[in-house]
């Protein structure tokens, strides 16, 4: 089995896809696929790891997953040319993690950060899904032998320890992978973090020392890519800001968090750097600002959100999208499955 450079990254259904999302994640899936064999998952089997009140319930979980779909084939990925589907439609991801579960050690999962973020001060009441999480992401990757991952800030320590698991059952396995035919001894090729520029970090619009989120109460903290041009307006030109004019350089933007998030949405959605943008607009008060701002937002997220909405109504055609991708995804999946049994040593079905 070749190893072939293919790019993996998944994106929970956690309902209310944002502009950080969409900065943050979506941005990079669109450009990559220009490069990269790209595999998108819309993962399902993450977002049950929370409490039902977090993720919503099954009816809720279902429109979340279309709604993350219609959001990659809005903003531009193309699951024709790429592989878009919900991670619970191929069975490998749960198979594999099992066989990792057996490799991974307590003590790297006990020094994930994440764990401990999430599960908060109450952690003998986490599920034991959200504690494994990192070892399902890891099966997610090296199921499909991807050779690149792009990730954010946040989940550079589950990469690495992906790499820690693919380099163990490497090593556990050496001798059985190298009679089934991996001279190389690699079934699993650790992979590595792709690096697409300086992440954009979208902050709430309400306080610019907060990540923007879905959780925050106030609608008015976030762009929603569902939004119409209207709200987008309303939202960017009541965003917090202070009385004093944009500075001219990057320098002034350090101690005035509200002001540097506006001026670098505004350099990501118009593919400009922060000192070209205060270049522009440096000098001059927020409220030409932020009609600047808002015109491009509406320019750049209509078209996202009517899109969006367009497939949205029709869930069947959003279901026939996940189902492909899931069939095309199953074939590569197998193959690594049926490798991976035989090297462990169980006796399947021919």
């Amino acid at each position: 089995m070749a190893i072939v450079e293919r790019v993996f990254s998944g994106v929970q259904p956690t309902g209310n896809l944002h502009l950080g999302n969409y900065l943050g994640a979506i941005v990079n899936f669109v450009r990559l696929q220009e490069t990269h064999n790209c595999i998108y998952c819309v993962v399902d089997l993450h977002a049950i790891t929370q409490p039902v009140s977090v993720w919503g319930g099954p009816t809720e979980l279902a429109r979340n997953t279309r709604e993350v779909t219609a959001a990659f084939i809005a903003a531009g990925i193309d699951p024709n040319k790429h592989i878009v589907f919900n991670q619970s439609q191929v069975t490998g991801h749960a198979e594999l993690t099992w066989i990792f579960n057996c490799v991974a050690r307590i003590g790297w999962l006990n020094r994930m950060t994440q764990f401990k973020e999430k599960a908060g001060k109450d952690r003998e009441n986490a599920s034991v899904g959200l504690y494994d999480y990192p070892v399902l992401m890891a099966a997610d990757i090296l199921l499909y032998r991807a050779t690149h991952v792009p990730v954010g800030e946040d989940q550079k320590q589950h990469l690495e320890l992906a790499r820690d698991i693919a380099q163990k059952f490497n090593n556990d396995f050496a001798d059985s992978i190298r009679s089934h035919g991996f001279a190389d001894g690699l079934l699993f090729p650790p992979p590595e973090p792709l690096i697409t520029g300086p992440a954009t970090r979208v902050m709430s619009l309400r306080d610019g020392t907060k990540k923007m989120s879905k959780s925050d109460s106030s609608d008015n903290s976030r762009i929603n890519l569902t939004d119409d041009a209207d709200t987008i307006a309303q939202k960017i030109r009541k965003a917090k800001t202070d009385p004093e004019p944009l500075p001219s350089e990057e320098k002034g933007l350090e101690p005035r968090p509200e002001a540097d998030n506006l001026v670098g949405i505004y350099a990501a959605l118009s593919g400009r750097s922060k000192a070209e943008v205060l270049r522009e607009f440096g000098g001059g008060q927020f409220s030409n600002f932020k009609n600047a701002l808002v015109e491009l937002c509406v320019t750049k997220l209509s078209p996202i959100a009517s899109e969006m909405k367009r497939l949205m109504a029709d869930p069947g055609h959003v279901d026939a999208i996940l189902i492909d991708g899931a069939d095309r995804a199953s074939v590569i999946a197998h193959e690594t499955m049926q490798a991976a049994k035989d090297i462990v040593g169980f006796i399947r079905k021919p």
